[in-house]
């Protein structure tokens, strides 16, 4: 059996495997090396080279590719309404390598206590520490996890921001190793919004995507590529000097604090899920 699991969470979804570009190239997933290009009429490819060149099921959106190890998704890849909205900026971002189960990054990009901290004059400022309180749910229609009415004071909540503010966000788990985050834009009444997807190389090991579709007339892409990648920097070594490399999801295992609402749910969510991909056995 090719792949290093099989969990259905992985096996029968819709994982991302990079740009969609028109080059050949080879990257890992699940542990498996494979071959991605697109066909001159705009055809995805995929295919496990060292399995006779057998094809995997992939197909293209939101500037990537996405495959689906098994062939047999349990589901449609979610919606990205913004990615393709007029006046929004779309910008790929690039992959970024962290050492670490996917679902301790996807926990992270969820969490707002961390922000003075970790991304000070960024994304927060001490004595700006407390975390308001927000709601979070699972959409029955789609079972996805929303976070809303979520805000922080930030000095620098983006590359065209020079001032601070208070910014709000609304946060959405689509898929175990897929979250968007919208947050506040200088267009009045519209929300930017940021895609991370996460391509599962190991266990403990992925290829972190990101992509903006914003409104931001000012920056270039340059400096607003320059700006995720100065933030996710700075998330990158504390991910990878987690204890545990994958995410233990038992409820005694670490103990949540005040604004952890989203990671409970998230866990809680994934226990529900059977997920096993990335997970820390129970002791």
């Amino acid at each position: 059996m090719p792949f290093v699991t099989d969990d259905p969470n992985m096996r029968d979804d819709w994982l991302v495997v990079g740009p969609a570009t028109t080059e050949a190239r080879t990257t890992r997933l699940l542990g498996e090396t494979v071959r991605l290009w697109i066909d001159a009429d705009g055809t995805p490819q995929c295919r496990l080279p060292h399995l006779d060149d057998q094809p995997l099921t992939v197909q293209s959106r939101y500037g990537y590719l996405w495959v689906c190890p098994s062939g047999q998704p349990a589901r449609p890849l979610f919606d990205f309404p913004e990615y393709s909205e007029p006046g929004r900026r779309t910008i790929d971002c690039g992959g970024i390598g962290v050492a670490v189960s996917g679902l301790r990054v996807i926990e992270n990009f969820l969490d707002m206590a961390h922000f003075p901290f970790v991304h000070a004059d960024y994304l927060g400022k001490v004595p700006h520490t407390e975390v308001a309180q927000y709601q979070v749910q699972v959409e029955p229609a789609t079972g996805e996890i929303w976070a809303t009415d979520c805000r922080f004071w930030q000095p620098r909540a983006s590359a065209a921001h020079d001032s601070g503010s208070e910014v709000f966000y609304r946060y959405r788990v689509m898929q175990p190793f897929s979250a968007m985050l919208y947050k506040s834009s200088f267009r009045a009444g519209e929300l930017d919004a940021i895609g991370l997807f996460l391509q599962p190389i190991d266990d403990e090991h992925v290829i972190a995507h990101t992509v903006l579709a914003c409104y931001d007339d000012d920056s270039t892409d340059a400096e607003l590529i320059a700006f995720q990648h100065t933030i996710f920097g700075q998330d990158k070594p504390i991910l990878e000097n987690h204890a545990f490399k994958r995410m233990p999801l038992e409820g005694r295992a670490e103990t949540p604090t005040r604004g952890d609402t989203s990671s409970v749910t998230y866990r809680r969510w994934l226990r529900e899920r059977g997920m096993r991909f990335g997970v820390r056995a129970a002791a």
